[in-house]
């Protein structure tokens, strides 16, 4: 059985020389862009690859894009296929940040129509708190034949985000807190959130040790703040389109897939001064 959505640290050592299976490293900070890579070349999990949230998980940010544009699917497509990911391939991806950015590569696997992926939950934290090792070699890996199917479907535009919310559609926000109520902006133009959109803190959905709560207490909490919306009618947003991921990761756990991303997120949002701008708690506050 292929391993989806969530995998146990046990379960990624018993494969981790499993040649069928590849594992990617997706550590980042925002405030140092070669952190990442330099922790990964100290010390990661054995077999791994380094996958960088800006050189290969993102596109170059333009004038009216957002702080992570999607990539070209072409072009993660041959990352892929560099990293060995064929047709019959699982997929492990892991970070040290709460699986935010793992998340992000979690759901560009399934945007490119590969679904053996799996966050390694807990990630580098919950593998080195079971004792397992971690190396600082390197293991070079057969490029395999990664088979692109693209699925735009996952995904909306501002546009489409706003006929959404006229529809009655349901905006999740993954922000903090403060950032969503406009108290604080350290990153965008502007401060506050989409008129009509919901706050759905990404980090509600993990423990106190950072791994995912139990799908059914997720379910508890989304189909709270969905309401009586389907999954298919959510839109999940946050700072750039990274820890958006993290709450479809989360619905997905809870048997709730078919939310859509809003890439750009609020920082393609906040960029275009023509468009609305709330501060304060959303309607359901």
């Amino acid at each position: 059985m292929p391993n989806r959505n969530l995998v146990s640290p046990a379960t990624l050592a018993e494969h981790s020389k499993d040649p069928d299976w590849v594992i990617l490293d997706c550590r980042f900070d925002l405030a140092d862009s070669e952190a990442g890579y330099l922790q990964w070349q100290q010390a990661h999990i054995p077999g791994s690859v380094y996958a960088d949230l800006e050189r290969h998980l993102s596109s170059p940010v333009t004038e009216s894009s957002g702080r992570h544009p999607l990539p070209d699917p072409i072009d993660l497509a041959e990352c892929f296929s560099q990293w060995g990911i064929g047709v019959n391939t699982q997929v492990i991806v892991y970070d040290d940040s709460n699986s935010t950015i793992a998340a992000r590569g979690w759901w560009l696997l399934k945007w490119l129509g590969h679904d053996k992926v799996a966050v390694l939950n807990g990630g580098l934290r919950a593998w080195r708190r079971y004792g397992l090792p971690t190396v600082n070699s390197t293991t070079d890996r057969k490029p395999a034949h990664f088979e692109m199917r693209l699925q735009n479907q996952m995904l909306v535009d501002a546009d489409e985000l706003s006929r959404s919310l006229e529809l009655g559609h349901v905006v999740l926000d993954a922000r903090a807190a403060p950032r969503f109520l406009g108290d604080t902006e350290p990153l965008d133009k502007r401060a506050g959130h989409i008129p009509g959109a919901h706050n759905y803190p990404f980090a509600a959905n993990l423990d106190r040790d950072g791994q995912f709560l139990p799908a059914s207490e997720l379910r508890v909490y989304f189909d709270a703040a969905i309401q009586d919306e389907t999954a298919d009618h959510v839109i999940c947003m946050c700072g750039s389109g990274v820890t958006a991921c993290h709450n479809l990761l989360a619905m997905e756990i809870a048997g709730l897939p078919g939310a859509r991303l809003y890439p750009g997120s609020w920082s393609e949002w906040s960029r275009d001064p023509e468009r609305a701008v709330a501060t304060g708690p959303d309607c359901t506050t």
